[in-house]
């Protein structure tokens, strides 16, 4: 009676399983059939916002329906992404996750984000990658990071280093430099990124850690000067300014990047639909041109590729939270 009861379970699990995997091919064979929603989790304008734009302009087409840009920003891009992680996952919401939403987020609000940054999605592809720079108010007396730290480790909390606010991608990379070159540097936290640069273009701040895009005209103006770049290699637009790794720094890893997820249980089929849809898109010269103005190296990988790189940022950002103990807002 027992092993019949059992075996009886066992078959119509087998069969509830069999349907579930039937149903899921059947909505990747239709899939598309309406329009896609691609979440930003930030305010128009910037890189991701960019390369979300070219995403949807470009591997709309390819799919066969349109891919409407949604901004909605908050939280330092937390709003944007727990909107994603609890959509339906059939592959017609989709987030653009960035360093910060499935990094540093994750680590300075360990426990309080309404998101796991690792179970809660599904990994589609990355796009692209962008440095950011660490430079100094030209009236900073230090041409090299090394004089740099030797200021700073003369005069410690003399020099000072403005960010977009408190746990922002800017505050934790300072932050966990300044830890790992055994110095001691005053943050200024601002209310975005804007008033940030400001301040250190008009020198009420020392030091700054800025997308390289944004703070390249100011480097270029001698308002600015250029330390060191994040990034896994020199960027051609700064070609004689060192990465962090020579300067015997490689936990500070690379720049940062924006990719594409959709919620965790989306069907395998729709996943690699997307991502071959969207690798397309990124073939295109229009594509490639506007991400290289605004000086990003497309990444484009497989979606297990990509959640081995979120896995990667959110330990890193881990340890680096661990060391400057910096606790969000």
């Amino acid at each position: 009676m027992n092993t019949c009861f059992s075996a009886s379970r066992l078959f119509k699990a087998a069969l509830a399983a069999a349907l579930s995997l039937t149903a899921a091919s059947a909505l990747a064979q239709g899939f598309p059939d309406r329009p896609i929603k691609l979440i930003v989790p930030f305010a128009a304008g910037g890189s991701t916002d960019l390369a979300a734009r070219l995403v949807a302009q470009y591997a709309g087409p390819e799919l066969g329906q349109p891919i409407v840009v949604e901004n909605r920003a908050g939280a330092g891009g937390s709003l944007g992404m727990e909107a994603v992680a609890r959509a339906t996952a059939d592959g017609y919401t989709l987030g653009m996750a960035t360093m910060s939403t499935h990094g540093t987020n994750p680590a300075v609000y360990e426990g309080r984000l309404k998101y796991d940054a690792i179970k809660d999605f599904a990994p589609i592809t990355n796009v692209a990658t962008v440095p950011s720079v660490l430079a100094v108010n030209a009236k900073v007396p230090a041409k090299t990071i090394q004089e740099f730290i030797a200021l700073a480790k003369a005069s410690p909390g003399k020099y000072s280093f403005a960010s977009p606010g408190v746990g922002s991608l800017g505050h934790v990379n300072i932050s966990y430099f300044s830890a790992l070159a055994g110095i001691e540097l005053l943050h200024v936290p601002y209310k975005g990124a804007g008033p940030a640069m400001n301040d250190a273009l008009a020198g009420q701040v020392d030091a700054i850690t800025d997308n390289l895009p944004s703070a390249l005209p100011h480097i270029q103006a001698g308002s600015l000067r250029a330390l060191a770049v994040l990034s896994e290699n020199r960027s051609p637009m700064l070609p004689d300014v060192p990465t962090y790794p020579e300067f015997g720094f490689p936990q500070m890893g690379g720049g940062g990047w924006f990719g594409v997820v959709a919620p965790a249980g989306t069907p395998v089929d729709v996943v690699n639909k997307l991502n071959s849809a969207i690798h397309k898109a990124m073939q295109k010269p229009e594509f490639i041109k506007k991400m290289d103005d605004v000086g990003a190296t497309l990444i484009p990988g497989t979606p297990d590729e990509f959640a081995a790189q979120i896995k990667q940022a959110v330990d890193r950002y881990k340890r680096a939270v661990e060391m400057t103990k910096i606790v969000g807002n």
